[in-house]
C-alpha cells in the first residue's frame, strides 16, 4: 500500500487509526481589496497549533489535508512547525486556485510548462523547504465550464497527478462546474478514483453528486459549518441523500477553514465543528460507528494513496 507524503516524511496509512480532516488550511493569505480578513498568517498559528492538539486529544485526529496551494499564500515551513508541535500530521499541496488567484506564470504557459512547474515542486519540495507535497491542490474553476486558463492548470495538474502517482482535489466554486471538471481531468488520463470534486456540499443538486460518485471520483462536502454559504441542515439532507443511493465509499468530509474568524479563539466554529457539530446530527439521523469512520478515515486514506477496494 502507497504511503502518504507528509511535511514531516512518509506516513503509513497504518498509522492513521483516527479521523482525517480532508480539506483545510493552516497557512493561507486569500486578501485581496475586497476581503482583507481570509488569512491564517502567523500571528494565528498558535491557535491553529492548539486547535489541532486539541482536537487529537478529544477526537483521536490523526492527519489534516491542507490544500493551500501557489498563489495562496502557502507556507510549508509554517505547516511543518503546526504539525510537529500539535502532534498531527499534514499533508500539503501544490497545484493553481481559481483564476482570480493565479500568479503570472499561468497566463505566460502552455500545459507542458506548468505541468513541469509542478513535477519540480513535487519532485524537489515545496517553498525550498524540500517537503514534498501529497496532494494536488485545490486546482479550480469559478463557473459551469472553467475560463482558459483554469482550464490550461488543470490539464497540467491532471498530468502531474498521474505522473507522480498523486491524488487531486478540486476547487468547483460554489459547487458548481464538477462534472465538467471531472470530464476535462479524466480525458487528460488521471483515473476518476484520483479525483475530488470540492465543494459539493454548496450544491443543491443530489443528481450532481451521484453522477460524479458514480463515475468513481470523490465527492467532498467540505464547508461543513460554513453557514453563511449554506446550513448545516441542507447539508445533512445532501449527505444522507448521497449515502442512500449507494455511494458512502465515495464521500469526504472537512471545514475548509480559510479566515482567521473561523477560529475558536476568535468565536468561530473551528476545524473541531465536523466532530462537535455535524457528526452527532448525523448519527442522530441513523448514521453508525463504522460509516463514519469510513466517511472521516477509510475513504481519506483510500484516496490519499489510491487504493480500491477494502485494503484500509
Amino acid at each position: 500500500m502507497n504511503h502518504v507524503h507528509t511535511v514531516t516524511g512518509l506516513l503509513s496509512p497504518h498509522r492513521v487509526t483516527g479521523p482525517v480532516l480532508t480539506h483545510e488550511h493552516l497557512a493561507l493569505d486569500l486578501r485581496r481589496d475586497s476581503d482583507q480578513e481570509a488569512v491564517l498568517s502567523g500571528t494565528h498559528h498558535s491557535a491553529v497549533t492548539s486547535e489541532l492538539a486539541e482536537l487529537r486529544g478529544e477526537f483521536g485526529l490523526s492527519l489534516v489535508v491542507e490544500q493551500t496551494c501557489r498563489g495562496m499564500g502557502r507556507d510549508a515551513a509554517a505547516l511543518a512547525r503546526i504539525s510537529r508541535r500539535s502532534q498531527v500530521a499534514v499533508v500539503a499541496s501544490t497545484g493553481w486556485y481559481y483564476e482570480p488567484f493565479h500568479l503570472a506564470e499561468v497566463a505566460a504557459a502552455g500545459v507542458e510548462e506548468l505541468t513541469e512547474i509542478l513535477l519540480t515542486e513535487i519532485e524537489g519540495g515545496l517553498d525550498a523547504t524540500g517537503m514534498r507535497p501529497g496532494l494536488i491542490g485545490e486546482v479550480g474553476s469559478h463557473g459551469e465550464r472553467p475560463s482558459e486558463p483554469e482550464r490550461r492548470a488543470l490539464l497540467a495538474a491532471a498530468r502531474a497527478a498521474t505522473e507522480a502517482g498523486l491524488p487531486l482535489a478540486t476547487h468547483a466554486h460554489l459547487g458548481r462546474g464538477g462534472l465538467v471538471q471531472l470530464e476535462l481531468l479524466t480525458g487528460a488520463g488521471l483515473p476518476a478514483h484520483r479525483i475530488c470534486i470540492g465543494h459539493q456540499d454548496l450544491l443543491d443538486d443530489p443528481d450532481v453528486h451521484r453522477k460524479l460518485a458514480a463515475a468513481g471520483a470523490y465527492v467532498a462536502f467540505d464547508t461543513i459549518g460554513k453557514d453563511g454559504y449554506q446550513s448545516d441542515e441542507r447539508r445533512l439532507r445532501l449527505l444522507l441523500a448521497l449515502l442512500d443511493a449507494g455511494h458512502a465509499e465515495r464521500v469526504l468530509l472537512s471545514c475548509d477553514i480559510s479566515r482567521h474568524a473561523y477560529l475558536r479563539h476568535e468565536g468561530g466554529h473551528g476545524y473541531g465543528h465536523l466532530f462537535r457539530s455535524f457528526l452527532p446530527k448525523a448519527r442522530a439521523a441513523g448514521i453508525d460507528d463504522d460509516l463514519v469512520d469510513m466517511l472521516t478515515r477509510r475513504n481519506p486514506l483510500r484516496f490519499l494513496t489510491g487504493s480500491q477496494g477494502g485494503e484500509i
